[in-house]
């Protein structure tokens, strides 16, 4: 484990394994432990790069509010700092970043994997309030410190988030949980990662009107044990935007994929770094 500089802010970075190198990227809220049952299959035969956006899991706050902008220069900066191309691959709200990244940067990356991807079909987001709010959530994360309810509240809110996207409990030991999410810091970064997510999937789709995607491989996971058939749909036309993407669709599975799912989406990987 280290903490890397990455565009201005210091990032926590989990690396294992030798080999191609692949870049995971978690979703909103998200720690690098989400990926663990999933490390253990790919770094027998990769470089495994896991990192927590700022101010989540180990990393220090941030310095500048969440936004895709600032997503997509840590995203690249780590890839060119593990050594280009790499596999990149990115669970829910991570999505955004990564295929931001594929159209900003194709020289990058070798393929994507996305695991379960948040998607919007119309997004809007107007007013533009999220980098104005970000001093209050960072206050209110300052706020549950200071009176030791993140303790309880985020651990609790850890569990509960995982009881409706998961079918097995962390991984790590609950000490753990208790060290990332009873952190103000971590909580107050959830809140504002929330409020930025509408003007994140805007900005996303105004960049897919000025840059094509480019000819990589691409495989998009669809959790179909929740999702109704506008979800399914939704990842048909993601997995549609490279010439050499498929979707696969998990029947039963959860919006947590890379916890239930890590034979998967290790056969994802296999599928992208295919010559």
């Amino acid at each position: 484990m280290r903490i890397a500089n990455a565009a201005g802010e210091q990032v926590h970075v989990v690396e294992s394994g030798e080999g191609p190198p692949l870049l995971l990227a978690s979703g909103l809220g998200g720690a690098w432990f989400d990926w663990d049952p999933t490390v253990e299959l790919l770094r027998e035969d990769h470089r495994v790069v896991v990192y927590d956006n700022p101010g989540l899991g180990r990393s220090p706050a941030a310095q500048a509010p969440p936004s895709l902008r600032r997503n997509v220069r840590i995203m690249a900066a780590l890839a060119d700092e593990i050594g280009p191309p790499v596999t990149v691959l990115a669970h829910s709200m991570g999505a955004f970043t990564a295929e931001a990244l594929a159209r900003l940067h194709p020289e990058l990356l070798n393929g994507l994997v996305l695991v379960d991807p948040s998607q919007e079909r119309d997004p809007c987001a107007r007013p533009r309030l999220a980098a104005a709010l970000d001093p209050l959530a960072r206050a209110l994360g300052t706020g549950l410190n200071a009176t030791r309810l993140a303790r309880l509240a985020g651990p609790a809110g850890r569990r509960l988030v995982l009881r409706f996207t998961s079918d097995r409990d962390d991984t790590v030991p609950a000490e753990t949980v208790r060290d990332v999410y009873g952190r103000g810091t971590v909580l107050g970064t959830i809140v504002a990662e929330e409020l930025a997510y509408r003007e994140m999937a805007a900005d996303l789709d105004a960049l897919r009107d000025r840059r094509p995607f480019p000819d990589l491989p691409l495989v998009v996971l669809t959790a179909l044990g929740d999702a109704g058939p506008s979800w399914a749909e939704g990842h048909r036309r993601l997995a549609a935007m490279s010439p050499r993407g498929r979707q696969v669709e998990l029947p039963r599975a959860k919006h947590m994929l890379q916890l239930d799912r890590p034979d998967a989406i290790a056969d994802a990987v296999a599928a992208v770094a295919k010559p």
